[in-house]
């Protein structure tokens, strides 16, 4: 499978490149400055690309592919962005031809403890630092309901996205958080974007929203 990935030097987008990768996929790696991602293996093809500074470009570099993934996340400060950027790829994928599996986030998705609330809307579940972020990944989720014209899916994470191994020990659930046994909702970059590259190989249907966590409490971490 050819894949281009959109933010290939993030957290979500490096984890996925290398799970894509490792089960012998060739990927584009675009992001503004990809060089150093060839290093990685032979299959991975750098590609420049400021999706805000050239919208069109992405729609260039999907041609030939089979799908695109979409892990565009922009700093702190920038949270608008996360919606233009997400039509972009969306436009990238219609023009192209080909389904663009998309990040999401947490924000519209229900706790498990049966309130009603959703991430964004429990009173004290967010801290006040990533309040923008989920406002805007909110803003995304109403984008991709309101994109009939492209073939999209979207994989949310869970509550806590963190550093840890790849486990393979993740299950995936649809619009409530996923928990462990101890009621934890988390998943390690690299379990995600394994789960990111599960979805591109077996999809799940245009228009499907899905999220991904650890189905057993968190695995211990090296020390030293």
């Amino acid at each position: 499978m050819k894949i281009l990935i959109l933010g290939a030097t993030g957290d979500v987008g490096g984890a996925a490149l290398r799970a894509a990768v490792a089960r012998g996929h060739q990927v584009t790696a675009a992001a503004r400055k990809p060089q150093a991602l060839a290093k990685i293996s032979p299959l991975v093809t750098p590609c420049p690309l400021d999706l805000l500074a050239d919208p069109q470009a992405a729609a260039v570099a999907a041609q030939g592919h089979d799908l695109i993934i979409s892990a565009l996340r922009p700093p702190a400060g920038r949270e608008a962005d996360l919606v233009p950027l997400t039509h972009a790829a969306l436009e990238a994928a219609q023009q192209a031809g080909i389904p663009a599996l998309v990040t999401g986030g947490a924000a519209t998705l229900k706790l498990a403890d049966d309130s009603g609330h959703t991430v964004l809307t429990a009173p004290g579940f967010l801290p006040a630092s990533v309040r923008p972020i989920a406002e805007a990944c909110a803003e995304q989720d109403a984008l991709l309901e309101a994109t009939v014209s492209a073939n999209w899916s979207c994989l949310r994470p869970p509550a806590i996205l963190t550093e840890g191994p790849a486990t393979g020990r993740y299950r995936f659930g649809i619009d409530t958080l996923v928990v462990d046994e101890d009621g934890n909702s988390q998943i390690s970059f690299a379990d995600f974007g394994a789960a990111l590259v599960d979805l591109a190989e077996t999809p799940r249907g245009n228009r499907s929203k899905l999220t991904v966590a650890w189905g057993a409490p968190a695995p211990a971490l090296a020390v030293g």
